[in-house]
């Protein structure tokens, strides 16, 4: 049975699942929960990890080298039972390894491992992808963290989101979950000021160009700033209307509308050689 494990410091407080490694609280010193609670009425997911693939397949079926696989959206780490590896009061480590059940839906061996670790008022998750196998791997890997929107003590406030790096990247448009075509910026400036009609067909998702960072915040209140590593494609979502936001960084995407099942094929798969090993990780600094 899923159980969790709790790591904190003098600022932070963050509790993670075996279900999927899964983050289930971000607390600070004062008690205030940053991440969001998982309200089924809205959405189940906290925080999962998106392994061996980002976003939808066709029919919900992969093709790899012509054969195809059942493979629901953003793939089965989520729901899969993670082995803590390590423990300690500001860290911890998840492990997930291949077996003969996820080898009949992704026939590959491979080790994905998940850590959280705490420093200061700051979060860092890092996931490594290690090739176990002797052929190529090919996946995608995404995180999907979601926060309260509004933030904590900031009701009634305006939020934005700002890019550390100013620009103006295009948005796709989803269409049943595949990429579709790509629409002009909502970003001015680096600058997207939220408001829940953004989100009335689905997630917007910038394949390039977003950065590395970026700020999630409040107007005159509490923010969340944000670093990422080895994930160039970034998307933002919400349930329409729900209290939250996800903030997604991603290597990896969606299946074209209209294009091929072949994982290969996908936008942004990985293809790591046989022993080797990927990191993929973002860091959150909670101010105010």
């Amino acid at each position: 049975m899923p159980h969790t494990i709790r790591i904190a410091n003098e600022e932070l407080a963050v509790e993670v699942s075996t279900l999927g490694a899964e983050m289930q609280s971000l607390k600070t010193a004062d008690g205030r929960n940053f991440l969001w609670d998982g309200d089924a009425a809205w959405w189940t997911g906290r925080s999962p990890i998106l392994f061996p693939i980002v976003g939808k397949a066709p029919d919900d079926r992969l093709a790899i080298n012509g054969q195809t696989y059942p493979m629901a959206q953003h793939g089965f780490a989520r729901r899969r039972e993670f082995t803590i590896v390590e423990q300690a009061a500001t860290a911890c480590l998840h492990e997930l390894v291949s077996t003969d059940e996820t080898r009949e839906a992704y026939p590959f061996d491979f080790r994905l491992t998940l850590e959280h670790r705490l420093d200061g008022r700051s979060l860092s998750v890092t996931a490594t992808v290690e090739n176990t196998g002797d052929r190529l791997l090919p996946f995608g890997l995404g995180f999907h963290p979601a926060f309260l929107w509004p933030l904590p003590g900031a009701e009634g406030k305006p939020h934005h989101v700002q890019l550390d790096n100013g620009a103006e990247p295009a948005v796709v448009q989803l269409e049943a979950g595949l990429i579709g075509k790509r629409l002009p910026s909502p970003f001015t400036a680096g600058r997207l000021d939220l408001h829940h009609s953004l989100f009335a067909n689905d997630a917007l998702v910038f394949p390039e160009d977003a950065g590395t960072g970026l700020n999630y915040a409040a107007e005159n209140g509490p923010s969340m700033h944000f670093t990422f590593e080895n994930l160039p494609n970034i998307a933002l979502w919400q349930k329409p209307g729900a209290p939250f936001l996800c903030v997604e960084p991603w290597h990896g995407m969606a299946a074209h509308a209209g294009g091929t099942a072949e994982l290969v094929e996908r936008p942004y798969t990985v293809a790591l050689p046989a022993e080797e090993v990927m990191r993929f990780g973002f860091t959150v600094e909670i101010r105010g």
